[in-house]
């Protein structure tokens, strides 16, 4: 069915390209409201951090800006759909039904044009008072947190099998096998694996003993744990301690409890992979010649 009535998509799909700078028509509204669109996306993902919150003044003034043109856009729908009522149908071909909808479609677009003029003085308002504000640099924190290892998918099922069946500390205790000390506070200030605080997902739940945190998030698979530390402490060689050769089925035994196995060290495999790889892996990858 033909409808010379209904909207026309446009002959031309505009893809947002983040080098292509915003160039508006002035002219085709189509274009023009997809460029807009694809930039409020942008503005609302670039604004989830901010690394100098003095920012927000220009920000929140363009956005002023654009409210007020809003509005104004919201105004000349409305005004299109009164002007052309006498010349729409409804869907089923009914005249009468026709410019009815399109009397109704231009109140709400006036109701919403009048709620964005209250948005807009509730945001000069707010703009006005962030004009005030003098922003001072961060204080430094007194401690961070530095990625000693994550796992995720096969490689996150044993250490999440142990936190089940034994309980977090008994967890902790076996990532902390990849705990080397300053080697690896060193290495995760070199790769920026340093933290404020533990956990940064929406579903990741945090779990402390002592200076560790474990991190797990039973939805996406994955586990870390994350060690204490001051600011850029110094770093120094300490020797590595591989984990336990893992085989098939076993009981697990408490690394916490005074009956526990002993932790035989072994010679430490040759660094070839990530800082935060264990070293039993690293060395499997050598003997298969996987290693670069």
């Amino acid at each position: 069915m033909t409808d010379t009535n209904r909207a026309r998509a446009p002959d031309q799909h505009f893809r947002y390209e983040p080098w292509r700078p915003v160039m508006p028509s002035y002219e085709n509204p189509l274009a023009d409201a997809a460029e807009a669109s694809e930039a409020l996306r942008g503005l609302a993902h670039a604004t989830r951090t901010w690394d100098d919150p003095a920012d927000t003044y220009q920000v929140i003034g363009e956005l002023a800006v654009g409210i007020r043109s809003l509005h104004q856009i919201l105004g000349q729908i409305a005004a299109v759909h009164t002007a052309r009522r006498d010349h729409v149908s409804a869907d089923d071909g009914d005249r009468a039904s026709g410019a009815q909808a399109a009397t109704a479609a231009a109140d709400g677009f006036q109701q919403a044009a009048a709620l964005i003029d209250q948005a807009d003085d509730q945001l000069s308002a707010a703009f006005a008072e962030s004009g005030r504000i003098v922003w001072h640099p961060r204080p430094a924190p007194a401690e961070q947190w530095i990625t000693v290892v994550f796992l995720q998918g096969e490689d996150a099922e044993r250490p999440l099998r142990i936190l089940g069946e034994l309980g977090h500390v008994d967890a902790v205790d076996y990532l902390a096998q990849w705990d080397y000390g300053d080697e690896t506070t060193q290495a995760a200030l070199e790769n920026g694996y340093v933290y404020d605080e533990p956990g940064a997902g929406a579903n990741d739940q945090v779990i402390t003993s002592g200076d560790y945190a474990l991190v797990v998030n039973p939805h996406m698979g994955y586990v870390s744990l994350l060690r204490r530390t001051e600011p850029a402490p110094e770093a120094e060689e300490v020797e590595m301690l591989a984990p336990p050769a893992m085989g098939g089925p076993e009981v697990l035994g408490s690394y916490s409890s005074p009956g526990a196995p002993k932790r035989a060290p072994v010679q430490p495999a040759k660094r070839d992979g990530s800082w935060f790889e264990p070293a039993a892996i690293t060395a499997v990858k050598q003997a298969r010649g996987l290693t670069l």
